[in-house]
């Protein structure tokens, strides 16, 4: 009886055992995929925020950017001055700024620039914009160190004069070819410029690229100075890297 009574027991753990196979084969198993793909919707839609609001900013930046300054040019210089040669002095010649956004000398180079400096000391602008080079290539005869000293000088006391007066370095106008020719000095512009422009990034002074403004359509006919169409393209470049 004994002996029996255990067959009937282990005949019915073998059944239970087969049961739970048997069941855990048929059992249908959790379907997940619903819930994953409404995580990644949810996920997909937060992507898709992120980006329409940094479209949506992109937008708006370009359309600031891309506004129209109904301000003229005297206007946007009200509070600057751009300082230095003949050339520079076209900008009053033509009536292209006013008088008190102009401080330039015919013939003037860095060493020669005392009375200019007192005349900016006496207006105090917010801005001035430098432009000196082209008589001191002819007067340095390809010294840049020389040159360099110069600008250096000018420009220490400029800070020492109006102190909260923010400087920009133009670059030196290139000349014509013509010019060259009959100027070999001119020869060494890129040289100066390249020295002018090291100079600004030591001194962290913003140096301002004008040289692929010009053509030859916007030069006088000495090759050197420029017809007064040529002035407004120059004002917008400075006012562009002056954030005027």
């Amino acid at each position: 009886m004994v002996i029996a009574g255990l067959s009937f027991a282990g005949l019915l753990i073998v059944v239970i055992i087969a049961a739970e196979l048997i069941g855990g084969m048929t059992r249908k198993k959790v379907d997940t995929s619903e819930g994953l793909q409404i995580i990644e919707q949810a996920e997909a839609a937060e992507v898709t925020a992120i980006e329409t609001k940094i479209q949506n900013l992109e937008e708006q930046e370009k359309k600031e950017a891309e506004a129209e300054d109904t301000r003229s040019i005297k206007e946007i210089f009200t509070s600057a001055v751009v300082m230095g040669d003949s050339i520079t002095a076209g900008f009053a010649e033509y009536d292209i700024l006013n008088a008190s956004s102009v401080v330039a000398e015919i013939g003037v180079g860095l060493e020669g620039t005392e009375d200019q400096i007192k005349k900016l000391k006496e207006i105090n602008p917010q801005t001035v914009f430098l432009s000196y080079g082209m008589n001191d290539i002819l007067s340095t005869k390809g010294d840049t160190d020389t040159f360099i000293e110069n600008y250096k000088s000018v420009i220490k006391e400029i800070q020492k004069e109006v102190p909260n007066t923010k400087i920009f370095i133009n670059s030196i106008f290139p000349v014509s070819r013509q010019e060259k020719e009959k100027e070999p000095a001119f020869e060494q512009l890129d040289v100066y410029n390249e020295a002018l422009r090291e100079m600004c990034d030591k001194q962290q002074i913003a140096y301002v690229e004008n040289t692929e403004l010009v053509s030859d359509r916007y030069y006088e006919e000495d090759g050197v100075h420029f017809k007064p169409d040529f002035y407004p393209i120059w004002a917008k470049r400075m006012a562009e890297v002056a954030a005027l």
